[in-house]
């Protein structure tokens, strides 16, 4: 239900609502089984799951993933990972992708905006934020997490 909600609102027809839904589901990774369920006899994992098929369902051309994995453990997070990137090449969708993760930032982006206080403070490949930061606190912000950054840009 939560995950075909904001279709059901659009006016979607069921046969339709289910196909997509069933596809999405198989991209994901999630069992259908999940669906049935309450929210809170499901994983963080299958929970992510389910949100990404709710995000997907309208087939938006952007799409916003705010701290998608920052509630999971270090198990089903490296794993959603790995899924994740995957689905987000298969769709070939424009992604903004919030994360306080420096690692987690350079494994998923091409460009990173670097925010402070909602202003863009610079935009660039993980190497040149390194290499050439544009102000101090681009410089903080990297060196907090640098030994991971470093092995991953």
């Amino acid at each position: 239900e939560n995950a075909s909600l904001v279709a059901r609102l659009s006016g979607w027809e069921a046969e339709r609502l289910r196909a997509r839904v069933d596809e999405l589901c198989a991209l994901v990774r999630l069992p259908k089984a999940a669906l049935d369920r309450h929210p809170g006899e499901l994983s963080g994992g299958e929970r992510q799951r389910v949100g990404l098929v709710r995000a997907l369902v309208l087939d938006p051309p952007v799409l916003l993933l705010d701290e998608p994995l920052g509630a999971l453990g270090p198990l089903v997070r490296a794993a959603l990972q790995s899924d994740l990137r995957d689905i987000i090449r298969e769709l070939s969708k424009c992604v903004v992708f919030v994360t306080h993760d420096m690692a987690e930032a350079a494994y998923f982006g091409d460009d990173i905006a670097l925010l402070r206080d909602g202003r863009v403070v610079q935009r660039a490949p993980m190497r040149e934020l390194i290499d050439a930061p544009a102000e101090p606190f681009v410089t903080e912000f990297v060196n907090a997490q640098r030994s991971l950054v470093e092995s991953l840009a």
